[in-house]
C-alpha cells in the first residue's frame, strides 16, 4: 500500500506534479502504481471494430474471467449499465407463460447460491414488480457538480463526454474532414491543445474561469495521471475500479481505441491512445477541481471530496450488494433460457440422440452419402439454418453442411485498382494469405494462379481505366463536400447526380451489387476474379486437405459441391457490413469461396490431395455462390469454368434452389410484415424493393434472436426457426479431435461474441446499443456512429435491428452450445484452454454433450439435460 500526505500534496501548487512530501523513491513507486492501475483499467475495455469492417463483439469479453453476475453487480456500480434483462421484461415473459413454473423452479435449483440463500418462487414472482435498487458509485466530476443553478444548464459529466467526445471525432477522422489535424503528438496532447482554445464549453458548463485554469494541465498523459491520482485521495484498492468507471463514461471511443490496440496486438506492436483517452478524462476532474477553488468554493469542495472518498472505501461492500441484489436477476435470466432450452432438448432427444447413439457401419454411411446429388456447404450463420432445412425438404438427394464462414482461408483482399487490404476473416485472427483480383478468361489449366500474357495485359487495361474513375470520384467528392461549392456540384453531375436523388426515393428491384464490381463494365467483371496469391502448390494442398478435413468432406462427393459464402443488401445503411457477417470483419463471403473454389478444382492440387489420402473424382466440381440474406437468392459465380455437365447439372438443381428460397421467403415474411401468401414473383419483388429503399431501417434482422450453436453429425430434421449457428461436426473423422479443438476455441468464441453483442445491445440499449437508426450521423467516415449531433461514439446494434416497434423482437438468451462428443473429450480441451474454463465455469454460455443421452456441462460435473424430477413443481 502506497500512502501519500494528499492535504499537503493539494496545498501545493498544482502546476507542479511531484510533490515535496514524499522523496523520490516512494514517488517512483507511486507513479508506477498508477501506471499499473491505469493499464488493468484500460484492460476491461472490449475493441469496438469500425463500421466498414464491424463485427459482432461482446462488449465484456475483457471481463469474462469473472461470474456474469459479479461482471453485472460491477457495471452497475461503476456505470450504471444493465447486463440482465428488464424485470419489467422478465414479467411479460412469465405472465405470457413464456416462463412457465418448472423454468423457474429448474433455474432456482441450478444456480448454487439461489439454493444457499434458500430462494423460493414466490420471492422470485414478487421481486419482478421491483426496481432493483443499486446506487452508483460517483465520480470526481459528479460530487463537484452541485451548483445551485446546474439545472439551467448542461451537467458537467454530460458536457465533458460531448467535448470529449468531438476531440476524439476530429483526431481519428481520417476519411471524412477535408482538413485533417496534427496528430504527431498523439491524443492527449490533441485534445489539450484543443480544450486550451475552445471558448465555449467554459460557458456551457457555467465556468467563466476555464480557460484560466488549463494553463495547469500536464504536458504529458501519464503526468496527468499521476496528477490525478495525487489528488484524488483514494484507497490503492479502489485504483483500478475508479480509473474503470472513468473509461465507462466514454465507453464508445474508449472501445474504439481498444480496437487500435488489438489491431496493433495483432500485428505485434502496441498502442497508447486509450491510456491517453483515460488520462483526458481524469484531468478533466482536476480541471473542475481548481475552477472552484478559483471560485472560492473552497469548502464546498472539501465536502465533495470528503463524500467521493467516502463512497470509494466502502467500494468492496457496495459491489458485494450489488451482487446479492442481482441474484433473482440471475435466475430470470436462468429461468428464460431453460424456457427456450426444453424445446431445443426435445428435438434433439427425438432426433439427434439417436442417431448419434447408434453405430452405423461405415459401409452404410457410404452408401448413403454416395447417394447424393448435390452438396452444399453454407457459413454457420443464423440466416442459413432455414435455408439449409428448405433445400434438404424440397430435394431430399441434397445434403447440406455448415462451416465457418471465412472458409478457412484466413486472407486480405486486395481489389483491382486498389491498394486497399480487406481482412476476410474473423476479427480474432491475423490475416495470413493474400486474395488479389486476376484476369481469368477461361477454364484454368496448371496449377498455379498466374495470369496469362494476354490476360496481364487486359488487366492493365481495366487497371488504368478503374484508377481514372477512382480519381474522378475523388474530385467530385472533395468538391461537393464543402458548402460553398455543394450547389456548383449539383448542377455539374445534372442528371446523374439527381438519377441517384430518383433511386433514393424510388427504390428499384435491381440485384445485390457487391461494392468490388464497382467501376467494372459486365464483360470485365466476368472475368476479374479473386485469386489466392503467393502460394507455392504444396502449400494449396495443405490448405485444401485442411479445409475439407474441418469440412468433414473428405471422400463421398456429389458431382456438384457448391461452397455458400452469405452477405447482405440494403441502402443508406451505416451497419450493413454487419448484416453482411457478424465475424468476419463485415465482408461477404464472396471472395473467400471463389478463390477456394479455384483452387479445389485445379487438377494439380487434386493429384496433392491423392497422396494424402483425399480423392476428389474427375467428374466432380465445386462451385461458388452467395446467399442473400435479404432477399433469400443464391447467386453464382464462376459458372463458366465449370465443365459441360456441372453447367447441365447446376441448370437442374437450379429449379430446387429457387423453390427453397421461396420457402424460406415465406417462413421470414411474416416478421417483415409482408405477407406469406404473396406470390412467388410478388414477395421476392417486396423484398428486393426493401433492400434498395433508402429510408428502410430493417432490411432484414440479420442475426437477431440467436440462441444456440450446434456441432452435430448433420442436422436433418430439426426445425430451428433460424436460431441456431449449425456446424457439422462427426467426431468419427477427428479421431485427434484437432477438429473440435479448433471448433471450440474459434467459431465457439465469434458465436458467442455474437450472441453477447445482441444480448448487451437488448437489456443495455442506452450504452451498448447505438441507438435510433433515424438520428444516425456517421462519424469520421467509418469510425461509428453518433446518434444526434455529439455525445459518446455509439457502438452494438441499432433499436430497429432488435426491436420493431412494438416489442423487443431478439430474446436475450445466452447462447446454447452442443456438441457430439463424449463428455470426457469435451472436459479435455476445456482443460487445456484457459478461455474455456472462464466462459463455461463463469456463466458466460451453456454447454451440453449429445451421446446417448443429453448432458449439461457444470463446473461439478456433467448432469441430465432434462431432469424428470422437474415434472412437479415445488419450492424449494
Amino acid at each position: 500500500m502506497i500512502t501519500l500526505d494528499h492535504t499537503a500534496a493539494q496545498e501545493t501548487s498544482t502546476s507542479t506534479i511531484e510533490p515535496t512530501v514524499v522523496n523520490a523513491e516512494k514517488w517512483s513507486e507511486f507513479r508506477r502504481a498508477v501506471s499499473l492501475a491505469c493499464e488493468a483499467a484500460c484492460q476491461t475495455i472490449a475493441p469496438a471494430w469500425p463500421l466498414d469492417q464491424a463485427i459482432a463483439v461482446n462488449p465484456h469479453w475483457q471481463r469474462v474471467d469473472r461470474p456474469v453476475r459479479e461482471v453485472a453487480a460491477r457495471m452497475a456500480v461503476l456505470g450504471g449499465i444493465q447486463v440482465f434483462p428488464a424485470r419489467d421484461y422478465q414479467r411479460q415473459a412469465w405472465e405470457s407463460k413464456r416462463i412457465t413454473e418448472v423454468d423457474l423452479y429448474s433455474a432456482i435449483r441450478q444456480i448454487p447460491a439461489a439454493r444457499e440463500r434458500q430462494l423460493n418462487m414466490d420471492f422470485c414472482i414478487d421481486a419482478l414488480s421491483k426496481d432493483v435498487k443499486i446506487n452508483q458509485l460517483p465520480l470526481l466530476i459528479d460530487v463537484l457538480d452541485i451548483d445551485p443553478d446546474r439545472h439551467t444548464r448542461l451537467s458537467w459529466r454530460s458536457a465533458i463526454t460531448h467535448q470529449v467526445s468531438q476531440t476524439c471525432a476530429a483526431y481519428f477522422d481520417h476519411h471524412q474532414a477535408q482538413w485533417q489535424p496534427e496528430r504527431a503528438s498523439g491524443l492527449y496532447a490533441f485534445w489539450r491543445e484543443t480544450i486550451t482554445h475552445d471558448h465555449g464549453i467554459g460557458t456551457l458548463m457555467g465556468l467563466p474561469n476555464l480557460g484560466r485554469v488549463l494553463h495547469l494541465l500536464p504536458q504529458q498523459h501519464e503526468d496527468a495521471e499521476v496528477w490525478v491520482m495525487q489528488h484524488l485521495g483514494l484507497p490503492q484498492d479502489a485504483w483500478t475500479d475508479y480509473l474503470e468507471a472513468v473509461l465507462l463514461t466514454v465507453n464508445g471511443w474508449a472501445s474504439s481505441c481498444a480496437y487500435l490496440a488489438w489491431q496493433a496486438k495483432l500485428a505485434g506492436g502496441s498502442d497508447q491512445h486509450l491510456r491517453e483517452l483515460l488520462a483526458i478524462r481524469l484531468a478533466w476532474g482536476i480541471v473542475l477541481l481548481e475552477c472552484r477553488r478559483e471560485l472560492q468554493h473552497d469548502a464546498q469542495t472539501s465536502l465533495a471530496f470528503s463524500a467521493l472518498r467516502r463512497e470509494w472505501e466502502n467500494h468492496k461492500a457496495r459491489l458485494r450488494q450489488a451482487e446479492d441484489a442481482l441474484l433473482v436477476d440471475e435466475v430470470w435470466q436462468l429461468a428464460l433460457e431453460r424456457g427456450y432450452q426444453t424445446k431445443l432438448a426435445q428435438q434433439l432427444l427425438q432426433t439427434v440422440v439417436p442417431s448419434v447413439s447408434t453405430s452405423a457401419s461405415a459401409s452404410t454411411s457410404n452408401e448413403l452419402d454416395s447417394a447424393w446429388e448435390m452438396q452444399a456447404v453454407f457459413c454457420i450463420d443464423v440466416r442459413s439454418e432455414p435455408m439449409r432445412r428448405a433445400l434438404e425438404a424440397v430435394d431430399p438427394a441434397i445434403q447440406t453442411k455448415g462451416f465457418a464462414g471465412f472458409f478457412g482461408v484466413p486472407a486480405a483482399y486486395t481489389p483491382m485498382a486498389s491498394a486497399l487490404q480487406r481482412p476476410q476473416l474473423p476479427g480474432l485472427l491475423p490475416a495470413a494469405m493474400q486474395i488479389s483480383e486476376c484476369v481469368v478468361v477461361g477454364p484454368e489449366a496448371g496449377l498455379d494462379q498466374t495470369e496469362t500474357v494476354e490476360a496481364q495485359a487486359q488487366r492493365s487495361t481495366i487497371s488504368e481505366r478503374r484508377q481514372q474513375r477512382f480519381a474522378r470520384d475523388r474530385q467530385w467528392s472533395n468538391t461537393s463536400q464543402r458548402p460553398s461549392t455543394a450547389f456548383n456540384y449539383v448542377e455539374a453531375a445534372g442528371w446523374t447526380y439527381l438519377g441517384k436523388l430518383w433511386r433514393s426515393w424510388k427504390p428499384q428491384q435491381a440485384a445485390r451489387l457487391s461494392a468490388d464490381t464497382y467501376a467494372l463494365s459486365a464483360v470485365e467483371q466476368s472475368v476479374c476474379r479473386p485469386r489466392l496469391m503467393g502460394l507455392r502448390l504444396e502449400q494449396q494442398v495443405d490448405l485444401s486437405a485442411k479445409v475439407l478435413h474441418a469440412m468433414g468432406l473428405e471422400s463421398d462427393f456429389a458431382p456438384i459441391v457448391m461452397l455458400v459464402g452469405h452477405g447482405s443488401q440494403s441502402a443508406n445503411n451505416a451497419h450493413a457490413a454487419a448484416l453482411d457477417c457478424g465475424a468476419c470483419c463485415g465482408q461477404t463471403g464472396e471472395v473467400n469461396v471463389r478463390s477456394l473454389v479455384a483452387i479445389l478444382n485445379t487438377p494439380a492440387v487434386r493429384q496433392g490431395l491423392q497422396a494424402k489420402g483425399v480423392v476428389i473424382p474427375e467428374h466432380v466440381q465445386f462451385m461458388a455462390a452467395l446467399h442473400n440474406t435479404t432477399t433469400d437468392e443464391i447467386d453464382t459465380f464462376d459458372l463458366d469454368l465449370l465443365s459441360p455437365s456441372a453447367q447441365q447439372r447446376w441448370a437442374k438443381m437450379a429449379v430446387v434452389f429457387a423453390q427453397a428460397a421461396d420457402q424460406v421467403r415465406r417462413e421470414r415474411a411474416h416478421k417483415l410484415g409482408e405477407n406469406p401468401r404473396s406470390s412467388h414473383q410478388s414477395l421476392l419483388s417486396k423484398l428486393r424493393l426493401r433492400a434498395n429503399d433508402a429510408a428502410q431501417t430493417r432490411p432484414e434482422w440479420g442475426l437477431a434472436n440467436n440462441a444456440a450453436f450446434l456441432m452435430l453429425p448433420s442436422a436433418r430434421g430439426l426445425h430451428l426457426d433460424g436460431r441456431s449457428f449449425l456446424h457439422d461436426y462427426r467426431i468419427e473423422n477427428d479421431p485427434d479431435h484437432g477438429v473440435l479443438e479448433l471448433l471450440m476455441t474459434a467459431p465457439m468464441l465469434v458465436t458467442h461474441w455474437i450472441n453477447w453483442q445482441y444480448h448487451a445491445s437488448s437489456c443495455e440499449p442506452q450504452r451498448y446499443g447505438c441507438g435510433n437508426k433515424i438520428l444516425h450521423n456517421v462519424v469520421g467516415g467509418r469510425l461509428g456512429v453518433f446518434e444526434g449531433n455529439g455525445g459518446d461514439l455509439r457502438i452494438g446494434l441499432s433499436k430497429q435491428s432488435l426491436h420493431d416497434g412494438e416489442k423487443l423482437l431478439h430474446e436475450p438468451l445466452r447462447l446454447t452450445v452442443v456438441i457430439a462428443a463424449p463428455t470426457e473429450v469435451i472436459d479435455s480441451l476445456i482443460r487445456k484452454h484457459q478461455i474455456l474454463q472462464h466462459l463455461l465455469n463463469n456463466g458466460w454460455l451453456h454447454l451440453w454433450s449429445v451421446q446417448t443421452s443429453l448432458l449439461r456441462y457444470t463446473e461439478q460435473g456433467w448432469t441430465a439435460v432434462l431432469d424428470e424430477s422437474l415434472a412437479k413443481t415445488q419450492e424449494v
